[in-house]
């Protein structure tokens, strides 16, 4: 397994309120971990708000106790997700803030996910192409479930930035958990909606299939955002699966 994370501010937005992680390494009792999270708030707010909750998330899987890995994670995001709030709460400068979550490790032939907000995991196949494996918690996507709006309006791009879930915002928070077959995929991509609004699904496939290199391939999809506009920060980890995993 071979990883690569990268962020950038993109070319119109002042500051950077992603953050991404990327470990293949063990951390706490989960055997790999890939995180991608996109702040929200005023001010400084969701710059601090996703960079704590990637802190934060880290630190308390690395001192928990509990040993099942997909208990771990839901653990840690809810021991997180609990501080963020509360000192939101206490601090008028981080009032509102909040932030998308996407987690995810591998454990022999399975990738968990975790998603709050509309950050997404892709499924890279061996065919290569691009399966979204997370569903996008925001008021354009659940007007389109319930049959009131038309993907790819003009009434959903106006609206597509209006999320329904956040990380910090309540004392709970409400996470989609997805256990994905890795069987026939060579790669998992987490990125924030900077990629996928700026640059289509189609297109991010192919620039997977032109850049072998991990490193190599993250670069060219914050290249491709920028390139066709750069309008918010972009954000990628593309995890590359080891050969024998990804042909089980």
């Amino acid at each position: 397994m071979r990883a690569a994370a990268l962020t950038d501010t993109g070319l119109v937005r002042e500051s950077n309120q992603d953050t991404v992680f990327s470990s293949t390494a063990p951390v706490g009792a989960l055997p790999n971990l890939f995180i991608v999270a996109d702040g929200m708030g005023g001010h400084q707010a969701g710059d601090y708000c996703s960079r704590m909750l990637v802190d934060r998330l880290v630190a308390a899987l690395q001192s928990g106790e509990e040993t099942v890995p997909l208990r771990a994670l839901r653990q840690a995001i809810g021991e997180t997700n609990l501080s963020l709030f509360r000192e939101a709460e206490e601090r008028e400068e981080l009032s509102g803030m909040g932030s998308t979550l996407v987690a995810a490790f591998t454990e022999e032939e399975t990738a968990c996910v975790f998603n709050i907000g509309d950050s997404r995991l892709y499924a890279v196949e061996e065919s290569g192409a691009l399966r979204q494996v997370t569903r996008d918690h925001s008021y354009v996507e659940e007007m389109v479930s319930a049959g009131k709006l038309e993907r790819g309006s003009e009434q959903y791009y106006q609206n597509k930035n209006i999320i329904t879930r956040a990380v910090g915002i309540a004392e709970s928070a409400d996470a989609d958990v997805f256990e994905l077959p890795l069987a026939g995929c060579s790669a998992l991509l987490l990125c924030t909606d900077g990629l996928t609004n700026m640059v289509t699904d189609a297109e991010i496939a192919e620039l997977l299939r032109k850049h072998q290199e991990p490193e190599d391939a993250v670069r060219a999809l914050i290249h491709a955002a920028n390139t066709a506009g750069g309008r918010d920060n972009i954000s990628a980890v593309l995890v590359q699966l080891a050969g024998e995993e990804a042909r089980r």
